[in-house]
């Protein structure tokens, strides 16, 4: 199972919300890239990245921190937030990233989401959030009766690289991933799941890979506390 640090961007600072508030933002640090560079240090495979402000604006807003990262690791990195047209898809692959990260359009443009697939295989991952199994999107703030079950079975044909499921009541809580939901995810869907939300301790990473049905889980907040010490978790999953 890869773990994921997540830079989560926002006026062009790293950050981590509470429960996806925006008003509710802790700031980590001023040099997105430096942090980049840092955990690509202590051994991770993968970073995930997020655009907030993007997110709500439904188009790129940090741009310049996320080039300055790409400039900075070699690892790859994913991308979500305020991606939302083939333009965009487009721009941001050609400028290094490893795979883009469609969220709000899976449920308003799904299409846009097949074709960006065949397009780029491999590299086009859907972002499933919801609250209370309920698919929630324009950075959180808006809540639909789609369940995340159905909207990713409904992907299964497409070609989507992965899908990365976050449960919003947990994200940027320390209190744990919803293990038994996401592992019900990836039991429903032959696309590999990233587990985001919650993740706080080597013990959730530990619960989410013995499931041996998960393929990824995201940590933020609990990797800037230090209640997860990046260079032992890597060497454990990796065990």
């Amino acid at each position: 199972m890869i773990l994921y640090p997540a830079i989560d961007l926002k006026d062009g600072q790293c950050v981590r919300l509470l429960k996806g508030d925006m008003a509710a933002a802790t700031v980590f640090g001023d040099d997105p890239a430096a942090q980049a560079a840092a955990f690509e240090s202590a051994g991770c495979d993968w970073l995930h990245l997020v655009d907030l402000n993007g997110a709500f604006a439904g188009r790129p807003v940090n741009a310049a921190a996320v080039e300055a990262i790409l400039s900075r690791v070699s690892v790859p990195c994913q991308l979500g937030g305020g991606i939302r047209d083939m333009a965009t898809i487009e721009r941001w692959l050609s400028k290094g990233l490893a795979r883009v990260i469609l969220g709000t359009v899976a449920v308003e443009d799904p299409d846009l989401v097949r074709n960006a697939a065949r397009a780029f295989p491999g590299k086009v991952a859907v972002g499933l959030d919801a609250r209370g199994g309920r698919v929630a999107t324009r950075g959180w703030a808006e809540e639909t009766e789609i369940t995340v079950t159905g909207l990713a079975r409904s992907f299964e044909d497409a070609g989507v690289a992965a899908i990365v499921y976050t449960d919003i009541d947990r994200d940027g809580a320390m209190g744990g991933p919803n293990v038994e939901a996401t592992e019900a995810l990836a039991r429903a869907v032959g696309i590999p799941v990233i587990a985001s939300g919650g993740v706080s301790s080597l013990d959730d990473l530990v619960r989410l890979r013995d499931t041996g049905e998960i393929a990824g889980a995201i940590s933020g907040r609990a990797l800037y506390d230090g209640a997860l010490d990046l260079r032992a978790a890597v060497a454990a999953l990796r065990t």
